[in-house]
This record gives structure tokens, sequence and C-alpha cells, in this order.
């Protein structure tokens, strides 16, 4: 009996006590997602997202872009010689193209003048976009590396039979079909404002935009200095 009075004195509470006097006993969490938004503020939102991502490329910029690829294309048409001499209906294809790379072999060094106004006047000219700069840093580095093969081909003389000039009649078959692609490929791009990411270029050439940027930061922040 005296037991039963200690327990009816001690502030323990009993289970029905606990259930309704428990700080989280009437939690019940909601039934409805965490942060889910109405309906028209979805649509709002949807809609506010596709109008900042239209962003159609300006008129200009797919010209410059498209004129760049031109320039490894021209050069690269010495190595097409081969297949011009054995098919000669594809020498068809290039006809359109006669005067005007007439016109562009009759000035002198040409191409290193076009070169260099590609690379100074495009590339490394801040006020042209980064999807100009881009193109133009490809169509570089294109012709940059068409000029590797011609150099190897006048060191190494392979003649004019044998083995050795088996092997570079298939070496200038391959370079001069990989610069149509580039060019056929880079000049729709362009005319259709996309980005062309040219194989075996596109990374060497995103590097040295990178390295340009980053030199040219460095000289801005040089001048705000002085």
């Amino acid at each position: 009996m005296a037991s039963i009075s200690l327990l009816r004195l001690s502030p323990i509470p009993t289970p029905k006590t606990l259930s309704k006097s428990h700080p989280f006993s009437s939690f019940n969490p909601p039934l409805t997602p965490f942060l889910k938004f109405p309906p028209k503020t979805r649509l709002s939102q949807k809609s506010t997202v596709t109008r900042m991502s239209y962003n159609p490329t300006p008129a200009i910029d797919r010209l410059v872009s498209a004129v760049s690829y031109t320039l490894p294309f021209f050069n690269s048409l010495q190595y097409g010689r081969f297949l011009f001499t054995k098919y000669p209906s594809l020498a068809l294809l290039v006809d359109p193209l006669i005067p005007l790379l007439s016109l562009y072999r009759s000035i002198p060094y040409a191409s290193f003048v076009a070169f260099f106004a590609l690379y100074l006047g495009v590339v490394r000219n801040p006020s042209f976009s980064q999807y100009v700069r881009f193109n133009a840093m490809q169509a570089v580095t294109l012709d940059v590396l068409l000029v590797v093969p011609l150099l190897l081909t006048r060191i190494l003389s392979p003649g004019r039979a044998g083995l050795g000039f088996k092997l570079m009649v298939w070496g200038h078959n391959a370079l001069f079909l990989f610069s149509c692609f580039c060019f056929v490929y880079g000049l729709a791009s362009s005319v259709l404002g996309k980005t062309p990411y040219l194989p075996f270029i596109a990374e060497a050439a995103g590097r040295q935009m990178m390295s340009g940027c980053v030199n040219e930061e460095l000289s801005a922040k040089h001048n705000d200095l002085l």
C-alpha cells in the first residue's frame, strides 16, 4: 500500500500523460514534397530559362568563323594532287573555287600574311567574341599541323617510286580528306551558329585559348597596377 501511494505521488509521468505532454507526440510530417512550387510558378520559371538560353550567334561572328576555315583548306589542296590525278571527276568539286584560289596565290606570301592576320587580328583580338576566336584558333592550329608533313617530305625525300613513295601518297591522301572534312564541318557549323569541335584539333586550340586568356588577364592587371 505504501508503494502504491509513492507511485501516485512520484513526478514520473505515466504512458498516457507522456503521450499528451511530450513535445514530439503530435508531430506529423507533411505529405506534400519539400519546396513544391505551384504550377504557375513552375511555368513562369521554365519560360524565363528558355528565353535566357536562346541567344543566337550574330551574323558577323558566323561569317568570320566560316572564312577562317578557308585558310587551312586552301593550303591543303596541294595534298590532293594524287587524288585529282587518279580521279579527275573529283577535281570538278574544286572548280568553283579556282578563281578565288588563283587570287589567293597571286598575292606574294599570301599564306604567311593570312596566317598572321588570322592569328593576330582575330585570335588575339579581345574585341571579337570567344566563339569567333575559338574557331579562328582551330583554323590556325590545323594550318600549322598541315605544314609538318610537307617539311617531313622535303627532309626525307621519298622519291618517285618504292615503299616510301607509296607511304607519302597514302599520307597525302589522308591529310587531304581530313582537311576537306574539317572544312565542310567547320563551315556548316559556323553558318548554323554552332561550335565545331574538330578531332585532334579542338583540344589543342582550347589549351591555347586558355593560356591566351590567362596572359590577357595578367597583362590587364599589370596595366591597372601601373
